[in-house]
């Protein structure tokens, strides 16, 4: 994975009126595949949670505790594929594993293929968007709070969302 040009970025609702958008700074993600149509390939991600980045230092720090991530005792969020499924000329159904805080849950995510170029040094670089959602409190991110109205603070619905270009190593 090129980290200079991939991301992985998450979204959650905040008082159900707008989202909040994060990121993680620092992540490292492989694919390996022999099939020119890429399904029999092998995906992985990781996420230094430290790294989390939602433009705001206090709640990057809120978001490292045990009430939601744990930095200390989970360093990092992983996700291991399981199947890359082809659903169209360009789509694909990515599932697998995902980890957080140390709870494994199986996910699928939508996955669009974005294409093979040949960069200026040589390189072949391929790109993928997926996106995914997970429910928060299923990984033990259980911090919640009302607002007046009894409305929640937090969605426990996160949108996940990682854009990846890859380069093929030879």
């Amino acid at each position: 994975m090129d980290p200079a040009h991939s991301e992985i970025t998450f979204k959650v609702r905040h008082m159900m009126i707008t989202n909040v958008t994060g990121t993680f700074e620092h992540s490292t993600g492989m694919m390996h595949t022999d099939a020119p149509d890429f399904t029999d390939a092998e995906i992985s991600f990781d996420a230094e949670v430290q790294s989390v980045n939602t433009r705001n230092a206090q709640r990057d720090e809120h978001l490292r505790t045990n009430e939601f991530f744990d930095a200390a005792n989970h360093p990092k969020l992983t996700f291991a594929s399981t199947r890359f499924e082809k659903t169209g000329d360009k789509d694909y159904v990515l599932h697998g594993d995902i980890t957080i805080r140390g709870v494994k849950k199986s996910i699928q995510m939508a996955a669009q293929y974005r294409g093979m170029v040949v960069d200026p040094w040589g390189l072949i670089r391929v790109g993928f968007e997926m996106q995914g959602a997970v429910n928060r409190m299923e990984f033990g991110l259980q911090w919640q709070n009302t607002i007046e109205d009894g409305a929640l603070v937090l969605s426990e619905e996160v949108k996940i969302q990682i854009n990846v270009q890859m380069i093929k190593q030879v």
